[in-house]
């Protein structure tokens, strides 16, 4: 099947999207889906955005289709367990993975996996994007973005920052991060983002990287202060705090995305049907505010421009890692 599945998608997301779309190999089996229960399977523990989201399109799901839909945690092995699980399901639309920034670069930081990043998978919606910020203890000297840049240049190699592991996404955005700046930090990894902003808090490293919703905690104690944030645009969380881009480092931006895929093959009138209904979810009011309030940018659109986002992420971080020497741990 799998074998099959690769023949089909001509290796990229966007092009599986593209025949998502076309319907021309579709059968006609959106009447009466779902008819049973749909899990959505999310490759984080609970409580983060992606738990939050999963369990928020869930609820409105089961009252749209009058059908449980229900949210399975299967964390670990930088998401591998659980997306592993959701390339191995039937391709009937019952199963959705909740996917983020580790699906479009973990195929570049680890030698082996047990599915294929753009064959096993169909795209069906982009949900949001949280920015990534830059944030530093609230005593560290640096003030803005030029006295980082100032301090890392004038001795190279001696800043330390904080990461939630090597391979991981705020690696890999500080990793970006030297390279268009010019400049050369030493990383601290650490095993997860609580950890690493915890020391963060304590001063024990004096900068970070990591996305809206996992520091936004730890800034309205104080102990940690931002300095910018990895948009194309300011917060209107946070209207006075600029972007990367204006603060000198021209073009930077990196955001910790979250979408839904299904596995490839699932029939396309499924597909669209399911891209139609979370894009009705994502439209409500009191989805957008629960967005909004943790620093999330609410996305939505087709599953063709979901497949070209994610065909654009893997080419960014492909260079990223193969130019920074990065391995997973």
């Amino acid at each position: 099947m799998k074998a099959n599945r690769r023949k089909l998608i001509g290796g990229t997301l966007a092009m599986s999207a593209v025949l998502a779309a076309s319907g021309g190999m579709a059968h006609a089996q959106e009447k009466g889906f779902p008819d049973r229960m749909v899990r959505i399977v999310v490759p984080y523990p609970p409580g983060g955005f992606n738990d939050t989201l999963g369990r928020l399109v869930a609820a409105r799901l089961a009252e749209m289709w009058k059908q449980s839909v229900v949210v399975e945690n299967k964390p670990g092995a930088g998401t591998m367990i659980g997306t592993t699980q959701v390339a191995r399901a039937p391709a009937d639309g019952y199963t959705l993975l909740v996917n983020q920034f580790p699906f479009a670069a973990n195929p570049f930081l680890y030698k082996k996996m047990n599915y294929d990043t753009r064959a096993d998978f169909a795209p069906v919606v982009l949900a949001g994007r949280s920015p990534m910020l830059l944030v530093v203890n609230e005593s560290a000297p640096y003030r803005s973005v030029a006295d980082l840049l100032q301090a890392a240049r004038k001795a190279p190699g001696t800043v330390t920052y904080g990461s939630s592991g090597s391979g991981s996404s705020n690696h890999l955005a500080m990793a970006l991060f030297e390279s268009m700046a010019g400049i050369s930090l030493v990383q601290v990894p650490y095993k997860g983002s609580t950890p690493m902003l915890t020391d963060l808090a304590g001063g024990q490293i004096p900068v970070a990287f990591d996305a809206f919703p996992h520091v936004l905690p730890f800034i309205q104690t104080g102990k940690i202060r931002p300095i910018a944030i990895a948009d194309d645009k300011r917060s209107t969380l946070m209207p006075d705090l600029p972007t990367i881009s204006e603060s000198g480092v021209q073009g930077y931006e990196v955001s910790s995305w979250h979408g839904f895929m299904v596995p490839a093959g699932t029939p396309q009138d499924i597909v669209q049907k399911l891209n139609r209904d979370i894009n009705a979810v994502l439209e409500e009011e009191a989805v957008k505010k629960t967005f909004r309030e943790q620093g999330v940018v609410p996305d939505g659109g087709s599953s063709e421009a979901f497949g070209r986002f994610i065909d654009q992420q893997m080419a960014l971080w492909e260079r990223v890692v193969k130019d920074a020497g990065i391995h997973a741990e």
